[in-house]
């Protein structure tokens, strides 16, 4: 009998802590034990003591077999959360995680057949590269498990290292290895907490070039945790937006930056300008405010000596460009990036209407 495959199902997913009085910080996801099978006890409250948190409000979203979706929020949005309960780490206070519309909640984690990546590699340091990798691997053949390190080492662009000491790999190594040991024993699904996060910029780039060759070679179905837009777009299919616990918006990356179903969306995208109907005019877009909230990113404006004359307000050196503020007809500020400072008070500028987000 052939199964539908549906993949990963959130449905109505509500996550609370218990926030004590005497001991505050416990509750806090990041802080608690990584590589733990059951949800950490709690202390025992006393009557009156503390409040309850929601840290995921009331989230649906699905990941289809061989997508990889990223979780992307700030600090607090309730992304973590939502990882570890998929995981079976948090208990739901309501809501259901279904894997091919099977409800996981009496299926313990270390019985989902999901692989875990955190920002920590976590490797043993008593083993080589080689006995990190097959760790997970003990329900197939001793025969084979040399292989499959192998053939695992190879994917991640480490084909040498099997009898190398963990002591003696940098931090990308480290993460290639972690990510190795993660896909191995083919798990049914990845899920990754902020995993580049505690590399360098040039390292967390090239490192997401890295993964994202790694999950697609693999057919891998994953979710990725990231506070960063370039990291998310850059990796995912699709990416939740999460705030304060709840969904904002759930699309393509496509979609997402110019289709924002919001302020709050677009704001969060990096979208600082939204246009009042005579700044819309002036930089010929008022025939789409008719339907529309339009707002500018900082990639909307380019330099054109024949277009719109804007006042210079300040300038400021970023990496690799020059941040321009200017001044729309309205006195609303807008931003331009050029690869040098303006020298003159005004700027001619045009407007992309494909680098405009149109919300709602």
């Amino acid at each position: 009998m052939v199964t539908n495959r549906t993949g990963l199902g959130v449905h109505d997913v509500v996550v609370r802590y218990r926030v004590s009085t005497q001991q505050p910080g416990y509750t806090t996801p990041a802080k608690r034990p990584l590589f733990s099978w059951a949800a950490p006890k709690r202390p025992a409250a006393e009557p009156g003591d503390g409040r309850t948190v929601t840290a995921v409000d009331g989230v649906s979203l699905d990941v289809a077999p061989g997508e990889v979706v990223a979780l992307l929020g700030a600090s607090g949005s309730g992304k973590s959360s939502l990882l570890r309960a998929i995981a079976g780490l948090e208990p739901l206070a309501s809501g259901r995680i279904t894997w091919d519309g099977e409800d996981l909640s009496g299926t313990p984690t270390h019985k989902r057949n999901f692989g875990m990546m955190f920002q920590d590699p976590a490797l043993f340091p008593s083993l080589n590269v080689g006995k990190n990798v097959a760790y997970g691997l003990h329900k197939q053949p001793r025969t084979r498990r040399a292989q499959t390190v192998e053939k695992f080492l190879d994917l991640v662009g480490l084909p040498s290292f099997a009898g190398r000491k963990t002591t003696e790999l940098s931090g990308g190594q480290a993460q290639r290895v972690a990510l190795a040991r993660s896909l191995a024993p083919a798990p049914r699904l990845l899920l990754l907490d902020e995993p580049l996060s505690a590399l360098d910029r040039g390292l967390r780039e090239h490192m997401v070039g890295v993964l994202s060759d790694v999950l697609r070679a693999t057919g891998t179905t994953a979710v990725h945790v990231t506070h960063d837009q370039d990291e998310a777009f850059a990796l995912a299919d699709r990416v939740a937006i999460l705030a304060d616990g709840r969904l904002l918006q759930f699309d393509t990356p496509e979609n997402l930056w110019s289709r924002p179903a919001s302020a709050e969306v677009a704001t969060f995208l990096g979208y600082s300008t939204f246009l009042t109907r005579t700044d819309a005019d002036a930089l010929g877009l008022g025939h789409l405010t008719a339907d529309h909230v339009v707002a500018l990113g900082p990639e909307s404006l380019t330099v054109d000596p024949a277009g719109v004359q804007l006042r210079v307000k300040e300038q400021k050196v970023r990496r690799g460009y020059v941040q321009v503020t200017l001044l729309l007809p309205s006195g609303a500020k807008a931003g331009l990036r050029v690869p040098e400072k303006v020298s003159a008070a005004t700027v001619g500028v045009r407007t992309d209407p494909d680098a405009v987000a149109l919300i709602g």
